[in-house]
């Protein structure tokens, strides 16, 4: 084994008795819910058995974290979350969220608007709610068409037509919340009674 692949699954069995402790699961739990043996667990956690891919996946989504942070997690300690700003169709998306599933949190930079592209509207699976940080948004959804500015938020079931963009000479940016099951984001305030 090279060193950097050493590197790479040193801190392995440590990370994944945390993640289990953390949850509050037994390995008779953990081997429920991922199909290996307890004995291959704890031999796994205490360093005793080098962990191959087929493992790393199903321990991976049993505790509910990407495989990277597995193998080449941050530093024990360390409170910082390592961004990785991802480039998709001429957007910036920042994943601000670590957690496989569930609602995925992103802020979002449209770039400025281009007067000469086409609206192409799309439809796919889920629930999003944005908010405007900063710029301008267009967004279309349906045969509406709206204008936010910082501070102004909309929320929408993906399965309707829907285009998102800067409105303006700047860029835009804005804070998404996405469900790729339909589960909504709500923001629940308690109003005291007089």
């Amino acid at each position: 084994m090279s060193g950097t692949e050493q590197d790479v699954l040193a801190g392995v069995g440590s990370r994944l008795r945390t993640l289990r402790k953390g949850r509050g699961a037994t390995l008779a739990d953990l081997a429920q819910e991922t199909g290996l043996t307890s004995s291959t667990l704890s031999r796994l956690e205490n360093g005793r058995l080098r962990p191959t891919l087929e493992q790393l996946l199903p321990l991976a989504r049993a505790h509910g974290v990407p495989l990277d942070d597995l193998v080449e997690a941050p530093p024990t300690g360390d409170p910082r979350i390592h961004l990785r700003p991802v480039r998709r169709h001429g957007l910036v998306f920042v994943p601000l969220t670590r957690r496989a599933g569930g609602v995925q949190a992103f802020k979002v930079i449209y770039p400025p608007a281009d007067r000469a592209s086409t609206t192409s509207l799309q439809t796919h699976e889920g629930y999003e709610w944005f908010y405007v940080l900063n710029g301008r948004v267009r967004f279309v959804l349906g045969d509406r068409e709206l204008e936010l500015g910082a501070g102004e938020a909309a929320e929408f079931d993906t399965r309707e037509p829907h285009w998102i963009g800067s409105a303006g000479d700047e860029p835009a940016e804005t804070l998404a919340m996405f469900g790729i099951q339909g589960e909504r984001a709500h923001l629940t305030a308690t109003h005291p009674h007089h």
